[in-house]
């Protein structure tokens, strides 16, 4: 296989990677978003949390795994972005923490104000990260304040509080409300009576909010946004040097795939369609369908980020010669086939077990089921 074939593969597979995180440990983060909100009760917020409770660990997986693959397959783009990024990436692993020691710890006293803590601090877990990546991608769309020497030898030239700017918090925004809905609607499906009709009120609200977003940020994305483009090109298989490259900036420069390429526009469409799907859905008996509208919002958000930006991975808003692209941030050749070879073997197992957890964990969390359980459940 050509070393560039090799390279739009991995492309395809991290991007595969932060989809089935968002749509796996999504949800997850959604619930834990919403929990103060729909339970009104310690008995009311230990169904929310069990809902969640029995695959949110193997769900986290896949943000490890998306993190290794980029370590492997992109590591100018790793070593660029946790230097960039490294103040808010210690933010995301600190609110983190709360998850594993807030699920475990809740329940191990009867204390109101113990439990009420923990809650706080499971929606700490989820809020923090599903904002923090909505704003690291609002930064990617921007470009971001690197640059490399004649030798390679990166340098970042931003802060932590630059990166809070309007535009990468609306994307925050984004992020935040389509994980909340996408939450929203796994309590819907999982539990029934008075946390269900939460659950479907807050699924209409916040997917109605990040379609509204959406549409916002892409307004933005076309009209006050610089885009970028490569206007000399290395060869696809040379090197990975981006310093081989000439590459200019204008607004209106995202929307440029779409032109060339006109069957992505499925992406916006789906990510629109999807919330407009989970909206109506919302409080009917469709439930695996509004779970099913929220999930297409995801994928068709990320593909819409994906596609726009293609072939880059992480622009230079201070050198855009210096922009990282899917062309010249690989790995060898050598190093992308071996790791090709492990994900055509070990990928489908791991699908496959996904499935069949979700499987023998499918069925509803009522008050019944965690009251006669109250000391093995959350």
């Amino acid at each position: 296989m050509d070393y560039e074939t090799l390279r739009v593969i991995w492309w395809v597979l991290i991007g595969v990677l932060l989809i089935g995180f968002a749509l796996t440990d999504g949800f997850d983060m959604g619930a834990t978003i919403l929990l103060p909100f729909i339970g009104k009760t310690d008995a009311e917020r230990r169904i929310v949390i069990n809902t969640v409770g029995a695959t949110w660990e193997g769900n986290q997986v896949w943000l490890i795994t998306a993190g290794g693959a980029m370590f492997a397959a992109w590591p100018l783009v790793y070593a660029a972005s946790f230097s960039g990024f490294y103040f808010a990436m210690l933010l995301v692993l600190f609110a983190l923490f709360f998850r594993p020691v807030g699920f475990d710890y809740r329940n191990k006293r009867e204390d109101p104000r113990w439990r009420r803590a923990w809650d706080w601090g499971l929606f700490i877990g989820g809020f923090v990260p599903a904002l923090v990546f909505g704003v690291a991608f609002g930064n990617l769309l921007e470009g971001v304040p690197f640059i490399y020497d004649s030798d390679l030898r990166v340098t970042y030239h931003g802060s932590f509080f630059a990166l809070l700017n309007p535009f990468a918090l609306l994307c925050g925004l984004v992020s935040l409300s389509m994980l909340a809905a996408h939450g929203a609607a796994f309590i819907r499906l999982k539990s029934d009576d008075v946390i269900a009709r939460r659950a479907a009120l807050a699924l209409r609200i916040s997917s109605l909010v990040a379609i509204v977003l959406f549409v916002l940020a892409g307004v933005l994305v076309a009209t006050l946004i610089d885009g970028y483009q490569i206007t000399r090109a290395a060869s696809p298989d040379a090197m990975s040097n981006p310093l081989l490259k000439d590459t200019g900036t204008g607004p209106g420069l995202w929307l440029a795939n779409y032109g060339t390429y006109p069957w992505m526009i499925v992406a916006p469409a789906i990510g629109v369609a999807g919330g407009v799907i989970a909206f109506l859905l919302a409080g009917s008996r469709f439930e695996k369908s509004a779970f099913f509208g929220t999930g297409l919002m995801i994928v068709g958000v990320i593909l819409t980020a994906g596609f726009s930006m293609f072939p880059f991975i992480m622009p230079s808003s201070l050198d855009p010669r210096s922009s990282l692209t899917v062309w010249d941030a690989t790995s060898s050749r050598m190093t992308l086939e071996i790791m090709l070879v492990a994900v055509i073997i070990f990928l489908p197992l791991i699908l496959i077990y996904t499935s069949w957890v979700y499987r023998i964990m499918r069925g509803k969390v009522t008050a019944a089921v965690v009251e006669e359980n109250r000391h093995s459940l959350y």
